[in-house]
């Protein structure tokens, strides 16, 4: 089986309501079938700003209207691309806390990273069914995640 480290940039958006976070379901990669919070890869010649504001248009159907940087962070691990491939990846997120217009969300997936966007309430979370970054920011912002 051959390895291939690899590096993801990615930015991405904390948009919490009433005790709600709106999450969507990875339907691909390293974290499939976990809750993750929305956002994604960094683009070139775009910044961490524009590919938030893009990558949540894109996979929640908000306009960001105010954010603020909550962390740099990363993790690296290994995950099965294939039965042929493992990829070590390293990825590198760039956390933020955002205010957006509208109320609702897009439910609907995206085709490619997400199976829809939806709010969840952050009391009934559990620590195994979100990723690593959303548990990360969530704990940063001052909440408990139950085992």
């Amino acid at each position: 089986m051959e390895t291939v480290k690899s590096t993801h940039v990615g930015a991405y958006g904390f948009i919490i309501r009433d005790g709600r976070i709106a999450l969507i379901k990875k339907a691909r990669g390293g974290y499939k079938g976990l809750l993750d919070i929305p956002g994604g890869g960094i683009e070139h010649e775009e910044t961490p700003e524009e590919a938030l504001k893009r990558e949540l248009m894109e996979e929640a159907g908000v306009t960001v209207t105010n954010y603020q940087l909550l962390k740099a962070t990363s993790r690296t691990f290994p995950w099965n691309v294939d039965e042929n491939l493992i990829e070590d990846l390293h990825h590198i997120g760039i956390l933020y806390k955002v205010e957006v217009l509208e109320d609702t969300l897009k439910s609907d997936a995206d085709g490619l990273d997400s199976n829809g966007c939806n709010y969840y309430e952050i009391s009934e979370l559990k620590k195994s069914e979100i990723t690593p970054f959303a548990l990360e920011g969530l704990e940063l912002l001052g909440y408990k995640i139950n085992e």
